[in-house]
Formats: structure tokens, C-alpha cells, sequence
């Protein structure tokens, strides 16, 4: 460890307090330079009463507060994280690689989301269930009554989230079962967690939740989810392997604990035959694919991973795009000039290389290839750098491209013959997805394609002219919509307004005479 670089040593707040780990310390890396920023450690916590604690004390408290009161909660929380912005930006570069660009846009979607449910709750009003349509006669009698509403769960939801979002990622699941009147213990990847533990920090301070409503793991989860119970929840984003292991645990088919996956996605872009270079549609795709290679660099789970291209147009789209995603300045995430940072750590940097050489037995590479090329200001051999890469795989049924994702700033390009409807087959050879798009104004393109990969997708995003100078491009996830995908991609949703609260509540009948019922369920006369 190198003494000039450690920074601090973080702990867990549970059980209303800050409690550092005692032994089997963690180093957090900059993955920039390689130096340790932080360590922590979860040795010593009894995750049995952190569990405990969120049911007895945190649900409790949220449940004695109605959803306009919760979201006001929600409020404060976002003003705080908002107020501390460029710190966290910070934060983000330091322990996270990101460039500044990269942190404002998971800092921005944390925030967004917060403030959209606390929209949501003011909306919902004050009252603490919600009625899932309206109460009907059940039988010839029509004093007999009944209907469905959503109550809230007296568990506890525990979030474990994966290491490129630790603000966003985190929020969004918060933002959702705080809102539900759900506490929360979160889990971030302890790689990236000083950004998720400033954010914890903050909402400590803000004083905008009830005692044991937010809880913090900071390093290994132990035997924490060996502790979940009937009224509980799981959420996790991470590999499909995880999540496959996580519904065979105990806690899932003995306790039947709710489980949300959002796992692998090989997402793609579609060029349309009607696709002319130089034209607002045009210019939208080669913007958006370009984004998703290095943004973040490319370690979304929405990135697009294959690109789809009419024959006729590829040579055009290899010459822009190739240009595009070159020009890009690679290096210290904390030069403003600096667009793409390192991967964040050194497991990612192999599993990245492996798969571009995975992908090379199929494909030719079109600009980058595993090495770390041109970088600015980074020291000789230091960090987690890999060029962005694209590749060409003339078969677009070639086998490594469909099966395995690269997490990384790579895709491969991807010709076809025909229409766009020829390439439906390949696309679902995904095996289920979180977001594909189509790059189209034809009307009647659209329709095939979209309504045909409607069932292996969570989400579809469809550019056009029309909106070519609005779009936030597939790789936003937007809290309005679910998040989430069939198969491969997890087999869950997240988000989607009030939908997103259905996981979090329990849908409950009731039955019996009317009026009655009206009054238990705040049915307005």
C-alpha cells in the first residue's frame, strides 16, 4: 500500500451508526495511476441485527409516513446530493476513472431520479396504500363487494449494485423502495464505493430519512442475505451467473424472498436501409453508437455492444464512425479535454482484453484491439486503459458476437442484405436484452422491427429525425420507463413510475360489504 496516496478507512452505517470494519481490510484503487485511495471492511458486523434494525425501526418510521410525506423526504435528499456535486464529481474521477462528463451523468441520474419520486409521491398524496383499480359487485347482491390494493411490505429491501454507477445505481433502487415505505440496506461494489459512501454521508446529515430507513454496507455482504425473510427483497445488478445463484439461494426457494435481476445485455443498434449519410438520422446513429463505446468507457449496461449496418451503407458508416470514436481523447479522467477514462480495475481490464481477443476470432479490428494506445497524461504502464475498439464481423450470424458481451468500450459492426426485418434473428440471438435501437423514419420499418423485438427486450429506443437534436440516446435510463430485460438480461424491472413500486408492495384482495370496504380502503363516495 502506498502511504502517500491511502486516503481513509471507511466504514458501514448500521444501526444509525458509523461502524468500521474490524480486520480483512479492502483496498479501493485509483484506476487511473493504480495508488490505493481508501480501504474498508464489513469483518465484524452482525448483518442479523442490521436486518432487524431496517424491519423493527426503519419500516416502521417510513410506514407512519404517507407517500407525500415520503416523497418530500425524497427531496431533501436529492438538494443535498445536488448541493455537494462537483465534490462527488471528485470522487468519481479519483476512485471510479470516470471523466467529468462520466460523473455528472451518473451524478445527474441520481439526482433526477430522486426528485421524479418525490414528484411521484406528492402525486400519490397523502395516504399510504394504493388502490389497483376500483371495488366490484362479486356477487348478484351488490352490497358484496371487493377489489385489489398495494400495501406495504414490513420487510426490508436489500440492494446490491454493481461497481459503475454507485451513485445512480444506488438511487435509483432507493428511490423506489423508500417511496413504497420499504427501508433499505444498500450494497455497493466495494471497488467504487467512496463516491456511494460520501452519498450515504450526505443523506445522514440532511437528517431527510427516518432512523434505520437507509442502511450502508461498505465491503462484503457475509452472511447477510443468509438472514432474508418472507417479507423481504432482493435486488441485485451484477453477472448473470450471480444472479442464476442468487434464485437458487436459501432465502429465495425456502423463504420465497422476492428477487429482482438485472444482469447481461448484448445491446443493439440498427442502421435502416433508408439510413442516408449526412442526414439528421444518419449523423443521431454514428452520435449514439459512438457515446456508448466510451462513455463510461463502455461500462454500461445499456452500451450498445452490436451494430447492426446495411451493406451498402458500410463502408460510409466504418469511414464516420472509425473517425468518431478515434478522435476521442483517452487518458486522466481529470483533464476536461479527456472523454474516455481507464476501465475501473484491473479485473475489468483483462476480462475486456479477453474478450476482444474472444471476438477477434470472428471479427477484424476496425480501431483499437486491446491495446492501450494514445493516452494523455496517464504515467508510463500505469492504470486501467484500453483503447476504444471497434471490430467488423462480415457474417452477422458469427457465434462470439452473440454470445458473449465485452464490458468495455467495444462493439463490432455487424453488415446486412435486405431490410431491417432481416436482422431480427440475429438481434434475438441475444438471448433477452435491456435496450436495442432502431435508426429509421420509415413508418412501416419501424413497426416490423420494433413490435417484433418487443418480447426480448425490456426497453426500445427508436431514432429518428424528428427527434434527432432531443435524444438522450439508448444508454439513459430514464425513471418513467422500466429498466430491465427477459433472459439474458435478468428477467427483472426496475423504474417505470409507479411500476416500479409493485415490487416493493403487496397486492392484496379484499372482500366483503361496500361501504365498508370503502371506508378501509379511502374509496371517495
Amino acid at each position: 500500500m502506498s502511504a502517500t496516496s491511502f486516503v481513509s478507512r471507511l466504514g458501514s452505517f448500521v444501526l444509525d451508526r458509523w461502524i468500521p470494519g474490524t480486520g480483512g481490510f479492502v483496498p479501493l484503487i485509483n484506476p487511473t495511476t493504480e495508488d490505493v485511495v481508501a480501504e474498508t471492511s464489513t469483518e465484524g458486523l452482525d448483518f442479523r441485527a442490521v436486518l432487524h434494525y431496517a424491519r423493527t425501526v426503519g419500516g416502521a418510521g417510513l410506514r407512519q409516513l404517507t407517500f407525500a410525506e415520503r416523497g418530500r423526504r425524497l427531496a431533501v435528499l436529492a438538494k443535498a446530493i445536488h448541493a455537494e456535486r462537483d465534490a462527488l464529481i471528485e470522487l468519481g474521477i479519483l476512485n471510479g476513472g470516470n471523466t467529468r462528463g462520466d460523473a455528472k451523468f451518473d451524478l445527474d441520474g441520481a439526482t433526477g431520479t430522486l426528485q421524479f419520486y418525490a414528484q411521484l409521491g406528492e402525486r400519490l398524496g397523502d395516504r399510504k396504500i394504493v388502490l389497483d383499480g376500483e371495488l366490484e359487485a362479486l356477487l348478484r347482491n351488490p352490497r358484496f363487494a371487493g377489489g385489489h390494493a398495494w400495501v406495504p411490505r414490513e420487510g426490508v429491501a436489500v440492494h446490491v449494485n454493481a461497481f459503475n454507477f454507485p451513485a445512480w445505481g444506488m438511487m435509483e433502487k432507493a428511490a423506489v423502495a423508500l417511496l413504497a415505505g420499504m427501508p433499505v440496506v444498500t450494497k455497493p461494489a466495494t471497488s467504487t464505493a467512496l463516491m456511494a459512501h460520501r452519498i450515504v454521508e450526505l443523506a445522514v446529515q440532511s437528517g431527510a430519512l427516518p432512523a434505520g430507513a437507509l442502511q450502508f454496507i461498505c465491503g462484503g455482504v457475509g452472511d447477510l442475505l443468509e438472514h432474508l425473510e418472507g417479507q423481504d427483497v432482493l435486488a441485485f445488478t451484477g453477472s448473470s451467473d450471480t444472479g442464476a445463484k442468487l434464485r437458487g439461494g436459501r432465502a429465495a426457494i425456502a423463504q420465497s424472498v422476492r428477487i429482482n435481476v438485472e444482469a447481461d445485455s448484448l445491446n443493439s443498434a440498427i442502421l435502416a436501409p433508408d439510413g442516408e449519410p449526412g442526414e439528421p438520422t444518419w449523423e443521431l446513429f454514428l452520435r449514439e453508437v459512438q457515446t456508448d463505446v466510451t462513455q463510461k468507457a463502455g461500462q454500461k449496461c445499456t452500451a450498445i455492444r452490436r451494430v447492426f449496418v446495411p451493406e451498402a451503407r458500410l463502408e460510409a458508416v466504418i469511414e464516420d464512425l472509425r473517425a468518431m470514436v478515434s478522435a476521442v481523447k483517452v487518458g486522466n479522467p481529470a483533464l476536461k479535454e479527456v472523454r474516455c477514462g481507464p476501465l475501473a480495475t484491473a479485473s475489468q481490464l483483462r476480462d475486456v482484453r479477453a474478450g476482444i481477443e474472444r471476438l477477434r476470432g470472428c471479427a477484424e479490428v476496425l480501431t483499437g484491439g486491446g491495446e492501450r494506445g494514445a493516452l494523455v497524461d496517464v504515467a508510463e504502464g500505469r492504470g486501467y486503459f484500453v483503447a476504444p475498439t471497434l471490430l467488423l464481423a462480415r457474417d452477422p450470424g458469427a457465434d462470439a458476437v452473440h454470445a458473449h458481451e465485452v464490458f468495455g468500450p467495444v462493439a463490432t459492426l455487424l453488415p446486412y442484405a435486405g431490410g431491417a426485418d432481416t436482422v431480427l434473428p440475429h438481434v434475438k440471438r441475444g438471448g433477452g436484452g435491456l435496450v436495442s435501437s432502431l435508426y429509421t423514419d420509415d413508418k412501416d420499418t419501424a413497426t416490423d422491427v420494433l413490435l417484433n423485438l418487443a418480447s426480448h427486450h425490456g426497453r426500445l429506443h427508436l431514432g429518428s429525425a424528428r427527434i434527432a437534436e432531443h435524444s438522450p440516446g439508448p444508454g439513459t435510463v430514464l425513471p418513467n420507463l422500466i429498466h430491465g430485460g427477459p433472459g439474458r438480461a435478468g428477467g427483472g424491472e426496475e423504474l417505470g413510475g409507479e411500476r416500479g413500486q409493485h415490487f416493493y408492495l403487496q397486492r392484496t384482495a379484499f372482500q366483503g360489504e361496500r361501504t365498508l370496504l370503502e371506508k378501509v380502503l379511502g374509496v371517495s363516495a
